[in-house]
Protein backbone atom coordinates (compact mmCIF):
# COMPACT_ATOMS: atom_id res chain seq x y z
CA UNK A 1 0.00 0.00 0.00
CA UNK A 2 1.42 3.61 -0.48
CA UNK A 3 -0.56 5.46 1.91
CA UNK A 4 0.79 5.67 5.71
CA UNK A 5 -1.82 3.55 7.07
CA UNK A 6 0.19 0.89 5.50
CA UNK A 7 2.64 1.17 8.16
CA UNK A 8 0.49 0.18 10.82
CA UNK A 9 -3.03 0.56 11.77
CA UNK A 10 -5.87 3.18 10.12
CA UNK A 11 -5.58 6.50 10.48
CA UNK A 12 -8.73 8.41 12.07
CA UNK A 13 -11.57 8.43 9.89
CA UNK A 14 -12.67 12.34 9.21
CA UNK A 15 -16.44 13.46 7.82
CA UNK A 16 -17.14 13.87 4.64
CA UNK A 17 -17.66 17.92 3.26
CA UNK A 18 -21.24 17.04 3.91
CA UNK A 19 -21.48 15.82 7.56
CA UNK A 20 -21.80 12.04 6.83
CA UNK A 21 -18.95 9.83 8.19
CA UNK A 22 -17.40 8.05 4.74
CA UNK A 23 -16.69 4.70 6.72
CA UNK A 24 -13.73 4.65 5.00
CA UNK A 25 -9.93 6.83 6.30
CA UNK A 26 -8.80 9.81 4.19
CA UNK A 27 -5.10 9.37 4.49
CA UNK A 28 -2.13 12.07 4.10
CA UNK A 29 -0.41 12.64 1.14
CA UNK A 30 1.77 9.68 0.40
CA UNK A 31 4.37 8.66 2.66
CA UNK A 32 4.19 11.82 4.82
CA UNK A 33 5.06 10.88 7.60
CA UNK A 34 7.44 8.67 7.42
CA UNK A 35 8.93 11.36 4.97
CA UNK A 36 8.84 13.49 7.93
CA UNK A 37 10.70 10.98 10.11
CA UNK A 38 13.36 10.13 7.97
CA UNK A 39 13.72 14.01 7.62
CA UNK A 40 14.25 14.78 10.88
CA UNK A 41 16.47 11.24 11.96
CA UNK A 42 18.72 12.54 9.57
CA UNK A 43 18.99 15.71 10.48
CA UNK A 44 18.98 15.11 14.54
CA UNK A 45 21.26 11.50 13.75
CA UNK A 46 24.06 14.05 11.66
CA UNK A 47 24.50 16.30 14.56
CA UNK A 48 24.89 13.82 17.04
CA UNK A 49 26.54 11.73 14.68
CA UNK A 50 29.48 14.65 14.11
CA UNK A 51 30.10 14.90 18.12
CA UNK A 52 30.65 10.99 18.43
CA UNK A 53 32.96 11.18 15.57
CA UNK A 54 34.71 13.88 17.22
CA UNK A 55 35.41 11.46 20.23
CA UNK A 56 38.70 10.44 18.19
CA UNK A 57 40.47 13.88 18.34
CA UNK A 58 39.81 13.83 22.18
CA UNK A 59 43.20 14.88 23.97
CA UNK A 60 43.81 15.49 28.01
CA UNK A 61 43.28 18.99 29.16
CA UNK A 62 42.85 20.14 32.45
CA UNK A 63 41.60 17.55 34.92
CA UNK A 64 42.05 14.61 32.27
CA UNK A 65 46.24 14.58 33.27
CA UNK A 66 45.66 13.88 36.94
CA UNK A 67 42.99 11.27 36.55
CA UNK A 68 45.16 9.75 33.63
CA UNK A 69 48.52 9.37 36.06
CA UNK A 70 46.37 8.57 39.35
CA UNK A 71 44.37 5.61 37.67
CA UNK A 72 47.79 4.39 36.20
CA UNK A 73 49.79 5.04 39.11
CA UNK A 74 46.99 4.42 41.73
CA UNK A 75 44.82 1.72 40.19
CA UNK A 76 40.81 2.35 39.86
CA UNK A 77 40.82 1.47 44.08
CA UNK A 78 43.86 4.27 44.63
CA UNK A 79 42.00 6.96 42.18
CA UNK A 80 38.78 6.38 44.55
CA UNK A 81 40.56 6.64 48.01
CA UNK A 82 42.21 9.56 46.66
CA UNK A 83 38.89 11.82 45.20
CA UNK A 84 37.48 10.27 49.00
CA UNK A 85 40.79 11.91 51.20
CA UNK A 86 42.02 14.15 49.55
CA UNK A 87 39.97 16.08 46.45
CA UNK A 88 36.07 16.20 46.99
CA UNK A 89 34.45 13.12 48.05
CA UNK A 90 32.87 12.25 44.93
CA UNK A 91 33.91 8.46 45.24
CA UNK A 92 31.55 7.36 42.63
CA UNK A 93 32.84 9.92 40.35
CA UNK A 94 36.45 8.65 40.91
CA UNK A 95 35.56 4.96 40.72
CA UNK A 96 34.43 5.71 37.15
CA UNK A 97 36.83 7.94 36.17
CA UNK A 98 39.22 4.94 36.92
CA UNK A 99 37.54 2.79 34.68
CA UNK A 100 37.55 4.96 32.10
CA UNK A 101 41.26 6.06 32.15
CA UNK A 102 42.58 3.06 33.26
CA UNK A 103 41.66 1.96 29.20
CA UNK A 104 44.04 4.60 27.94
CA UNK A 105 43.30 6.82 25.32
CA UNK A 106 40.37 4.45 24.24
CA UNK A 107 38.06 4.80 26.94
CA UNK A 108 37.83 8.54 26.45
CA UNK A 109 37.21 8.26 22.87
CA UNK A 110 34.49 5.85 23.11
CA UNK A 111 32.96 7.85 25.94
CA UNK A 112 30.84 9.91 23.45
CA UNK A 113 29.24 7.24 21.11
CA UNK A 114 28.33 4.99 25.06
CA UNK A 115 26.54 7.85 26.16
CA UNK A 116 25.03 8.90 22.98
CA UNK A 117 23.53 5.00 22.25
CA UNK A 118 22.48 4.60 25.92
CA UNK A 119 20.39 8.09 26.26
CA UNK A 120 18.91 7.31 23.05
CA UNK A 121 17.78 3.51 23.69
CA UNK A 122 16.50 5.19 27.08
CA UNK A 123 14.21 8.18 25.69
CA UNK A 124 13.01 5.86 23.15
CA UNK A 125 11.54 3.66 25.45
CA UNK A 126 10.62 6.37 27.68
CA UNK A 127 8.63 7.71 24.91
CA UNK A 128 6.83 4.37 23.75
CA UNK A 129 5.52 4.03 27.73
CA UNK A 130 4.35 7.61 27.34
CA UNK A 131 2.15 7.19 23.73
CA UNK A 132 1.01 3.47 25.34
CA UNK A 133 -0.12 5.13 28.16
CA UNK A 134 -2.35 8.18 26.08
CA UNK A 135 -3.47 5.22 23.89
CA UNK A 136 -1.16 5.44 20.55
CA UNK A 137 0.88 2.97 18.74
CA UNK A 138 4.38 4.81 19.07
CA UNK A 139 5.85 5.08 15.60
CA UNK A 140 9.78 4.14 16.00
CA UNK A 141 10.91 6.11 13.33
CA UNK A 142 10.13 9.73 14.96
CA UNK A 143 10.30 8.23 18.45
CA UNK A 144 14.16 7.46 17.10
CA UNK A 145 14.32 11.10 15.68
CA UNK A 146 12.74 12.99 18.53
CA UNK A 147 15.75 11.21 20.79
CA UNK A 148 18.70 12.48 18.81
CA UNK A 149 17.10 15.77 18.70
CA UNK A 150 17.22 15.74 22.22
CA UNK A 151 20.36 14.99 22.32
CA UNK A 152 21.39 17.65 19.72
CA UNK A 153 20.40 20.19 21.75
CA UNK A 154 21.49 18.99 25.22
CA UNK A 155 24.82 18.74 23.47
CA UNK A 156 25.32 21.96 21.53
CA UNK A 157 22.46 24.47 22.75
CA UNK A 158 24.47 25.25 25.65
CA UNK A 159 27.64 27.38 25.97
CA UNK A 160 30.30 24.61 26.80
CA UNK A 161 29.58 22.08 24.56
CA UNK A 162 32.96 20.52 24.70
CA UNK A 163 32.66 19.89 28.71
CA UNK A 164 28.80 18.56 27.95
CA UNK A 165 30.11 15.87 25.59
CA UNK A 166 33.90 15.55 24.65
CA UNK A 167 35.75 16.27 28.07
CA UNK A 168 35.37 13.11 30.46
CA UNK A 169 35.56 14.64 33.91
CA UNK A 170 32.65 16.96 32.97
CA UNK A 171 30.62 14.48 31.24
CA UNK A 172 31.12 11.44 34.14
CA UNK A 173 29.81 14.23 36.61
CA UNK A 174 26.79 16.00 34.93
CA UNK A 175 25.86 14.53 31.54
CA UNK A 176 26.03 10.58 32.53
CA UNK A 177 24.01 11.19 35.94
CA UNK A 178 20.89 12.34 33.39
CA UNK A 179 21.60 9.11 31.41
CA UNK A 180 21.94 6.88 34.76
CA UNK A 181 18.46 8.47 35.80
CA UNK A 182 16.28 7.74 32.77
CA UNK A 183 17.57 3.93 32.94
CA UNK A 184 16.08 4.43 37.22
CA UNK A 185 13.03 5.88 36.27
CA UNK A 186 12.98 2.63 33.58
CA UNK A 187 13.88 0.26 35.94
CA UNK A 188 11.25 1.95 38.37
CA UNK A 189 8.18 1.38 35.94
CA UNK A 190 9.10 -1.87 35.03
CA UNK A 191 9.45 -3.26 38.22
CA UNK A 192 7.45 -0.96 40.95
CA UNK A 193 3.97 -2.87 40.02
CA UNK A 194 5.68 -5.91 38.72
CA UNK A 195 3.11 -9.05 39.99
CA UNK A 196 6.41 -11.07 41.72
CA UNK A 197 7.58 -9.81 44.99
CA UNK A 198 11.47 -10.59 43.92
CA UNK A 199 11.68 -8.61 41.41
CA UNK A 200 10.06 -5.64 43.25
CA UNK A 201 12.18 -5.88 46.04
CA UNK A 202 14.60 -5.70 43.83
CA UNK A 203 13.70 -2.46 42.15
CA UNK A 204 13.64 -1.24 45.68
CA UNK A 205 16.90 -2.31 46.51
CA UNK A 206 18.11 -0.72 42.91
CA UNK A 207 16.27 2.52 43.55
CA UNK A 208 18.44 3.17 47.30
CA UNK A 209 21.70 1.59 45.65
CA UNK A 210 21.70 3.99 42.54
CA UNK A 211 20.13 6.92 44.59
CA UNK A 212 23.25 6.51 47.06
CA UNK A 213 25.80 6.57 44.07
CA UNK A 214 24.17 9.08 42.41
CA UNK A 215 24.84 11.17 45.59
CA UNK A 216 28.21 10.12 45.36
CA UNK A 217 28.85 11.29 41.47
CA UNK A 218 27.09 14.63 41.08
CA UNK A 219 25.90 17.54 43.70
CA UNK A 220 23.61 19.10 41.24
CA UNK A 221 21.97 15.82 39.55
CA UNK A 222 21.11 14.74 43.25
CA UNK A 223 19.94 18.17 44.29
CA UNK A 224 17.43 18.05 40.87
CA UNK A 225 15.96 14.26 41.04
CA UNK A 226 15.83 14.66 44.32
CA UNK A 227 13.55 16.86 44.42
CA UNK A 228 11.80 16.02 41.14
CA UNK A 229 11.35 12.18 43.41
CA UNK A 230 9.87 14.03 46.54
CA UNK A 231 7.11 15.72 44.38
CA UNK A 232 6.61 12.52 42.76
CA UNK A 233 6.19 11.04 45.79
CA UNK A 234 3.64 13.75 47.39
CA UNK A 235 1.59 12.95 44.01
CA UNK A 236 1.77 9.71 44.31
CA UNK A 237 0.34 9.07 47.66
CA UNK A 238 -2.70 6.75 47.55
CA UNK A 239 -5.40 9.49 48.60
CA UNK A 240 -4.50 11.22 45.61
CA UNK A 241 -5.53 8.28 43.41
CA UNK A 242 -2.68 8.78 41.48
CA UNK A 243 -1.12 5.85 42.65
CA UNK A 244 -3.25 2.74 44.00
CA UNK A 245 -0.82 1.35 45.88
CA UNK A 246 1.95 2.71 48.34
CA UNK A 247 4.95 1.26 46.11
CA UNK A 248 5.27 4.27 43.82
CA UNK A 249 5.74 6.53 46.75
CA UNK A 250 8.22 3.82 48.44
CA UNK A 251 10.16 3.75 45.40
CA UNK A 252 10.64 7.36 45.89
CA UNK A 253 11.46 7.97 49.07
CA UNK A 254 14.06 4.96 48.75
CA UNK A 255 15.51 7.27 45.99
CA UNK A 256 15.88 10.36 48.23
CA UNK A 257 17.09 7.71 50.97
CA UNK A 258 19.89 6.94 48.66
CA UNK A 259 20.73 10.25 47.49
CA UNK A 260 21.12 11.90 50.88
CA UNK A 261 23.19 9.49 52.45
CA UNK A 262 25.26 9.49 49.21
CA UNK A 263 25.42 13.69 50.04
CA UNK A 264 26.12 12.44 53.82
CA UNK A 265 29.42 10.91 52.87
CA UNK A 266 30.34 13.06 49.93
CA UNK A 267 30.12 16.05 52.20
CA UNK A 268 32.07 14.72 55.55
CA UNK A 269 34.67 13.24 53.31
CA UNK A 270 38.31 14.44 54.04
CA UNK A 271 38.39 15.54 51.05
CA UNK A 272 35.65 17.70 51.04
CA UNK A 273 36.08 18.75 53.92
CA UNK A 274 39.84 20.35 52.35
CA UNK A 275 38.59 21.45 49.21
CA UNK A 276 35.86 23.82 51.99
CA UNK A 277 38.94 24.95 53.99
CA UNK A 278 40.96 25.94 50.30
CA UNK A 279 38.24 29.04 50.30
CA UNK A 280 37.71 32.10 51.07
CA UNK A 281 35.28 33.18 54.04
CA UNK A 282 31.83 33.71 52.76
CA UNK A 283 28.51 34.93 53.91
CA UNK A 284 25.71 31.58 55.10
CA UNK A 285 24.18 30.55 51.45
CA UNK A 286 20.88 31.38 53.43
CA UNK A 287 21.62 35.38 54.21
CA UNK A 288 19.36 37.89 52.57
CA UNK A 289 23.11 39.07 50.67
CA UNK A 290 23.79 35.72 49.21
CA UNK A 291 19.77 34.81 48.39
CA UNK A 292 19.95 38.10 46.01
CA UNK A 293 22.99 37.48 44.86
CA UNK A 294 21.94 33.58 44.01
CA UNK A 295 18.59 34.81 42.47
CA UNK A 296 20.64 37.33 40.37
CA UNK A 297 22.83 34.48 38.64
CA UNK A 298 19.60 31.80 37.93
CA UNK A 299 18.69 35.14 36.23
CA UNK A 300 21.79 34.86 34.29
CA UNK A 301 21.55 31.33 33.69
CA UNK A 302 17.92 31.91 32.62
CA UNK A 303 18.53 34.72 30.08
CA UNK A 304 21.24 32.11 28.56
CA UNK A 305 18.95 29.50 28.26
CA UNK A 306 16.19 31.75 26.76
CA UNK A 307 18.58 33.41 24.54
CA UNK A 308 18.66 30.27 22.70
CA UNK A 309 15.74 29.73 20.00
CA UNK A 310 17.28 26.33 19.17
CA UNK A 311 15.28 24.82 22.42
CA UNK A 312 11.89 24.97 20.44
CA UNK A 313 13.19 22.47 18.30
CA UNK A 314 12.31 20.06 21.63
CA UNK A 315 8.33 21.48 21.80
CA UNK A 316 8.11 21.59 17.94
CA UNK A 317 9.79 17.91 17.83
CA UNK A 318 7.18 16.64 20.26
CA UNK A 319 4.40 18.26 18.69
CA UNK A 320 5.51 16.42 15.63
CA UNK A 321 5.39 13.07 17.45
CA UNK A 322 2.02 13.33 18.47
CA UNK A 323 0.20 14.14 15.74
CA UNK A 324 2.30 11.72 13.98
CA UNK A 325 0.99 8.96 16.64
CA UNK A 326 -2.70 10.46 16.62
CA UNK A 327 -3.14 10.35 13.03
CA UNK A 328 -1.58 6.63 12.18
CA UNK A 329 -3.14 4.87 14.57
CA UNK A 330 -6.84 4.74 16.24
CA UNK A 331 -6.76 5.61 20.23
CA UNK A 332 -7.10 2.04 22.03
CA UNK A 333 -9.96 2.50 24.30
CA UNK A 334 -8.54 2.78 28.05
CA UNK A 335 -9.33 2.29 31.67
CA UNK A 336 -11.50 6.29 32.48
CA UNK A 337 -9.46 8.05 34.83
CA UNK A 338 -12.40 10.15 35.81
CA UNK A 339 -13.62 13.23 35.24
CA UNK A 340 -13.27 15.56 38.53
CA UNK A 341 -12.73 15.38 42.22
CA UNK A 342 -14.36 12.87 44.68
CA UNK A 343 -14.60 10.26 41.62
CA UNK A 344 -14.32 6.53 42.34
CA UNK A 345 -12.58 5.38 39.28
CA UNK A 346 -9.78 7.76 39.32
CA UNK A 347 -7.75 10.45 40.55
CA UNK A 348 -9.44 14.15 40.27
CA UNK A 349 -8.93 16.71 38.48
CA UNK A 350 -6.74 18.83 40.56
CA UNK A 351 -4.25 15.96 41.23
CA UNK A 352 -4.09 15.12 37.08
CA UNK A 353 -3.30 18.92 36.84
CA UNK A 354 -0.31 18.79 39.49
CA UNK A 355 1.36 15.88 37.48
CA UNK A 356 1.01 17.36 34.43
CA UNK A 357 2.37 20.48 35.61
CA UNK A 358 5.10 19.11 38.00
CA UNK A 359 7.55 19.03 35.50
CA UNK A 360 7.73 23.52 35.98
CA UNK A 361 8.49 23.47 39.87
CA UNK A 362 11.26 20.69 39.22
CA UNK A 363 13.43 22.79 36.40
CA UNK A 364 12.33 25.85 37.72
CA UNK A 365 13.31 25.23 41.54
CA UNK A 366 15.89 22.73 40.64
CA UNK A 367 17.79 25.56 38.07
CA UNK A 368 17.78 27.54 41.38
CA UNK A 369 19.28 24.95 43.71
CA UNK A 370 22.17 24.53 41.15
CA UNK A 371 22.64 28.09 40.73
CA UNK A 372 23.24 28.14 45.12
CA UNK A 373 25.32 24.93 44.75
CA UNK A 374 27.49 26.72 42.11
CA UNK A 375 27.28 30.16 44.01
CA UNK A 376 28.78 27.89 46.94
CA UNK A 377 31.50 26.07 45.31
CA UNK A 378 32.92 28.32 42.94
CA UNK A 379 31.90 31.99 44.04
CA UNK A 380 30.55 34.90 41.73
CA UNK A 381 31.43 33.54 38.63
CA UNK A 382 29.96 30.09 39.46
CA UNK A 383 27.09 30.42 37.44
CA UNK A 384 28.69 30.39 34.26
CA UNK A 385 29.59 26.82 34.47
CA UNK A 386 26.94 25.48 32.26
CA UNK A 387 28.50 22.30 32.30
CA UNK A 388 26.30 21.60 35.38
CA UNK A 389 23.45 22.95 33.75
CA UNK A 390 22.42 19.74 32.05
CA UNK A 391 21.05 18.28 35.37
CA UNK A 392 17.84 20.90 34.67
CA UNK A 393 18.16 21.31 31.10
CA UNK A 394 17.41 17.35 29.97
CA UNK A 395 14.03 17.82 32.17
CA UNK A 396 13.57 20.68 30.63
CA UNK A 397 13.99 19.49 27.21
CA UNK A 398 11.81 16.64 27.94
CA UNK A 399 9.15 18.83 29.41
CA UNK A 400 9.11 20.67 26.36
CA UNK A 401 8.70 17.70 24.38
CA UNK A 402 6.42 15.95 26.37
CA UNK A 403 4.15 19.21 26.47
CA UNK A 404 4.33 18.81 22.46
CA UNK A 405 3.52 15.31 22.15
CA UNK A 406 -0.10 16.11 24.58
CA UNK A 407 -0.75 18.82 22.05
CA UNK A 408 -0.13 16.82 19.09
CA UNK A 409 -2.37 14.04 20.41
CA UNK A 410 -5.06 16.10 21.30
CA UNK A 411 -4.93 18.28 17.96
CA UNK A 412 -4.62 15.37 15.16
CA UNK A 413 -8.15 14.02 15.76
CA UNK A 414 -10.04 17.21 15.14
CA UNK A 415 -7.24 17.86 12.53
CA UNK A 416 -8.30 14.71 10.72
CA UNK A 417 -12.09 15.93 10.53
CA UNK A 418 -11.11 18.58 8.89
CA UNK A 419 -9.54 16.76 5.62
CA UNK A 420 -6.40 15.59 5.08
CA UNK A 421 -4.67 19.08 3.97
CA UNK A 422 -4.98 20.35 7.71
CA UNK A 423 -3.57 17.25 9.25
CA UNK A 424 -0.50 17.84 6.36
CA UNK A 425 -0.13 21.34 6.93
CA UNK A 426 0.48 20.66 11.04
CA UNK A 427 2.92 17.76 10.74
CA UNK A 428 4.70 20.10 7.58
CA UNK A 429 4.48 23.18 9.86
CA UNK A 430 5.97 21.15 13.18
CA UNK A 431 9.32 19.44 10.86
CA UNK A 432 10.00 22.69 9.24
CA UNK A 433 10.24 24.45 13.33
CA UNK A 434 12.24 21.89 14.07
CA UNK A 435 14.64 21.57 11.76
CA UNK A 436 15.20 25.22 11.20
CA UNK A 437 15.62 25.55 15.17
CA UNK A 438 18.34 22.70 15.23
CA UNK A 439 19.59 24.47 12.03
CA UNK A 440 20.98 27.12 14.11
CA UNK A 441 23.00 24.70 15.83
CA UNK A 442 25.12 24.12 12.92
CA UNK A 443 27.57 26.78 13.05
CA UNK A 444 28.90 26.42 16.47
CA UNK A 445 28.98 22.83 15.94
CA UNK A 446 31.15 23.57 12.64
CA UNK A 447 33.67 25.67 15.08
CA UNK A 448 33.69 22.99 17.35
CA UNK A 449 34.88 20.38 14.71
CA UNK A 450 37.82 22.60 13.68
CA UNK A 451 38.74 23.78 16.87
CA UNK A 452 38.73 19.69 18.42
CA UNK A 453 40.35 18.49 15.21
CA UNK A 454 43.22 20.82 15.11
CA UNK A 455 43.99 20.60 18.39
CA UNK A 456 44.26 17.06 18.59
CA UNK A 457 46.93 17.36 15.63
CA UNK A 458 48.81 20.36 17.73
CA UNK A 459 48.69 17.88 20.59
CA UNK A 460 50.06 14.80 18.70
CA UNK A 461 53.43 16.84 17.56
CA UNK A 462 53.97 17.86 21.07
CA UNK A 463 53.57 14.77 22.88
CA UNK A 464 55.87 12.60 19.83
CA UNK A 465 58.41 15.72 20.94
CA UNK A 466 57.81 15.48 24.71
CA UNK A 467 58.03 11.51 24.05
CA UNK A 468 61.35 11.90 21.87
CA UNK A 469 63.01 14.34 25.16
CA UNK A 470 62.32 12.55 27.88
CA UNK A 471 63.52 8.74 25.89
CA UNK A 472 66.96 11.17 25.76
CA UNK A 473 66.58 11.24 29.61
CA UNK A 474 65.23 14.89 29.97
CA UNK A 475 63.84 15.83 33.24
CA UNK A 476 61.94 19.37 32.43
CA UNK A 477 60.19 19.60 28.83
CA UNK A 478 58.82 22.63 27.12
CA UNK A 479 55.24 22.41 26.95
CA UNK A 480 52.75 25.21 25.03
CA UNK A 481 49.68 25.34 26.14
CA UNK A 482 46.71 23.84 24.00
CA UNK A 483 43.68 25.76 25.49
CA UNK A 484 39.78 24.40 24.32
CA UNK A 485 36.47 24.57 25.40
CA UNK A 486 37.46 27.33 28.45
CA UNK A 487 39.39 24.48 30.06
CA UNK A 488 42.66 24.92 32.09
CA UNK A 489 45.70 24.27 30.52
CA UNK A 490 49.32 24.07 32.33
CA UNK A 491 50.39 28.03 33.19
CA UNK A 492 47.05 28.86 33.50
CA UNK A 493 48.15 31.13 36.46
CA UNK A 494 51.31 32.61 37.42
CA UNK A 495 52.05 31.30 40.63
CA UNK A 496 53.69 27.61 39.99
CA UNK A 497 52.93 26.03 43.25
CA UNK A 498 49.12 26.47 42.37
CA UNK A 499 49.57 25.50 39.11
CA UNK A 500 48.27 21.72 39.25
CA UNK A 501 48.05 21.11 35.64
CA UNK A 502 51.32 21.55 35.00
CA UNK A 503 52.45 19.81 38.01
CA UNK A 504 49.69 16.96 36.83
CA UNK A 505 51.28 16.70 33.18
CA UNK A 506 54.78 16.94 34.62
CA UNK A 507 54.18 13.82 36.66
CA UNK A 508 52.04 11.93 33.60
CA UNK A 509 55.03 12.32 31.51
CA UNK A 510 57.46 11.25 34.50
CA UNK A 511 59.65 13.85 34.62
CA UNK A 512 60.02 16.78 37.24
CA UNK A 513 58.76 19.43 35.66
CA UNK A 514 57.62 21.46 32.73
CA UNK A 515 57.96 24.90 31.22
CA UNK A 516 56.72 27.43 29.00
CA UNK A 517 57.83 26.87 25.25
Amino acid sequence: MSTVAAEGEDLVTPSSPAGRNTGRPRPLPHALLPAAGATLLAAAGALVAVGCFLGLYIRPTSDDWCAAWKTRDLGVLGITADFYTTQNGRVANAFLSGLLYSGGPAGTKLLPTLIAVSLTAALVLLGRRLLHTLGHAPPLLLLTACALALQALLYYAGTRSYQVLLWAPATISHTLPSVIGLWALLLALATVNHPRRAVRTAGLAGALLTGFALGTLSEPFALVSGLLAALTAVLCLPRLRLAPTWRPFTWCLLWCTGLACGLAVLYTSPGARWRRAQQPEKPPMLSPAELRATYEDWLRMWDTVTGQRAYLAAAAAGLLLGLAAALRTRARPGPRTGSGPGTATGPGRAARAALLLLPLPVVVLGSFAVAAGLRSGYGPTGWTYARTWTSFLLPMELALCGYGVLLGVRAGPRLAARGPAAPAAATIAALCLTVASMASLVPALQQLTTTTVARSVAWDAQNARIRAETARGATDAGYRPLPIGNLAEPFFTSDHRRDWVAACVARWYDINRIHRR
